[in-house]
């Protein structure tokens, strides 16, 4: 009995042929995902923004009166609530901002909640309070700020690790591909205007680990053929080592995809957005492992000298005289 090879042996697909287009299709995707970050913006949840959010699942109805409960909650006199579908169609977030006092007496956001789960169970019986969050202005800026501290410090201390087992040039590629795949990712978050949350940033990280481990499998085998093939064209052998790390590539990702397809799915609502993270992350991260990491090095001039160690003078003269006198 045969084992089942998704890619066959000897594989030589030509995938540096086309990097000037991929390149281009590249930097526009990140450019359009930018520019919807600061033209739409993200949905920020409690956690960033402050405030308070309650979770309402309306259990016999089909749809939440979304209309209807904007105007209930906003007849209570704490402000125009932000309420959006939270995975069904039956099931909502109401967003509040803190009423003011609610950092020195914390009675006053609990008064607030319960105040608006009351009125809406009084109105919707059916309505089931499935969590309350709150989260003050002061705690919201510092898990903000401390979020994409963790998600720059994570990209330059993979960058360092790379430059320091390989070369510069390598170092370069990798922070170059993560900050593609971060940007897309939050270009999607953008997009979709799906809550970003501690758990998006925890789907960041590890789209992060997950893209720096298929590059420098990629990378790897880049500097053993290196080492291997010193007159080879770079294109060509680029090449060759993507199509040689190319099975374990595409079994990894499709193992991970199966998994990640059926949580999307049939998962809990909860999770949908890390789920959905992580999901696009995948495709993303293989693709600049392929496209954005291993075409920047020719581009940076790295060659099989590159890992050729220098010669100093003196080790220079050694080497002239054993050969004269051999």
């Amino acid at each position: 009995m045969k084992l089942l090879k998704l890619v066959p042996d000897h594989t030589n697909i030509q995938f540096l042929r086309w990097r000037v287009p991929f390149y281009t299709i590249s930097v526009l995707l990140m450019a359009a995902s930018l520019a919807l970050v600061f033209t739409r913006g993200l949905n920020m949840g409690v956690d960033f923004v402050g405030g308070q959010m309650i979770r309402v699942t309306f259990t016999q109805s089909a749809a939440a009166p979304v209309g209807a409960l904007r105007e209930e909650v906003t007849t209570l006199g704490y402000g125009e609530p932000v309420i959006q579908q939270f995975g069904k169609p039956n099931e909502v977030s109401i967003r509040m901002k803190l009423p003011a006092g609610s950092d020195k007496d914390a009675g006053l956001a609990d008064a607030m909640s319960r105040s608006i789960t009351a009125g809406i169970k009084a109105k919707h019986p059916d309505a089931r309070i499935d969590g309350v969050d709150s989260v003050s202005g002061k705690v919201s800026k510092e898990l903000g700020w401390t979020a994409f501290q963790a998600l720059g410090l994570a990209a330059l201390a993979v960058a360092a690790y790379i430059w320091v087992r390989f070369e510069w040039q390598f170092g370069i590629g990798a922070l170059l591909s993560l900050v593609h795949d971060v940007t897309l990712t939050l270009g999607m978050f953008a997009l979709t205007q799906l809550e970003f949350d501690l758990n998006i940033v925890a789907a960041l990280l590890t789209l992060i680990g997950y893209s720096l481990n298929d590059t420098i499998v990629v990378y790897d085998r880049i500097r053993e053929n290196l080492k291997k093939f010193r007159k080879m064209p770079i294109p060509e052998l680029l090449d060759l080592s993507v199509n040689e790390t190319l099975s374990r590539t595409i079994v990894t990702s499709l193992s991970m995809l199966i998994t990640l397809l059926a949580l999307l799915l049939f998962g809990p609502a909860v999770i949908f957005g890390f789920t959905a993270a992580i999901t696009l992350g995948i495709f993303v991260g293989t693709y600049s492992s392929i496209y954005m990491a291993a075409p920047i090095l020719i581009w940076l001039k790295v060659t099989p000298k590159s890992f050729v160690p220098t010669e100093s003078p003196l080790e220079k003269q050694e080497r002239l005289a054993r050969e004269r006198a051999s």
